[in-house]
């Protein structure tokens, strides 16, 4: 394995490790509702957004009954899990593609994301305030 793959596959560890620490942590250590408030006082595109509603395992997502600013957060935590889930999967397939066929380092490293996803959903399910769901392993 060259350096340069080390470094890929030790980004992954990191934010495994990451992810291990924050799916430890409850909701409400995690939360961003305050800093929300703080900072978007104006509710910028309540109009706009307040038209969006989906349904999103057993809830409705919408204004009306999460609130703007829990609105805002669920956008913001899941983009944020998608986004750190996809450079872990990046750096597993940087690790793997000078190993491996192409198709091969890609099927593994997708294997590693949604595999290492499924049990941080697990580790949330024996969290305390914590709200294991299989939509985000999807």
């Amino acid at each position: 394995m060259k350096i340069k793959s080390e470094k890929y596959l030790y980004l992954s560890i990191f934010i495994m490790i990451l992810l291990f620490i924050s799916s430890s942590m409850t909701y409400k250590e995690q939360s961003s509702v305050p800093f929300l408030q703080k900072y978007l006082t104006s509710q910028p595109f309540k109009d706009i957004l307040s038209q969006v509603s989906f349904s999103y395992g057993h809830s409705v997502i919408s204004i009306k009954e999460v609130g703007y600013y829990k609105f805002v957060e669920f956008f913001i935590r899941k983009l944020a899990h998608f986004s750190t889930y996809f450079v872990m999967g990046l750096g597993f397939y940087m690790t793997l593609k000078d190993n491996l066929k192409k198709w091969q380092a890609t099927f593994f490293s997708y294997l590693a994301a949604v595999g290492y996803a499924g049990i941080d959903e697990f580790h949330q399910m024996i969290t305390g305030d914590r709200t294991p769901s299989f939509e985000d392993v999807m």
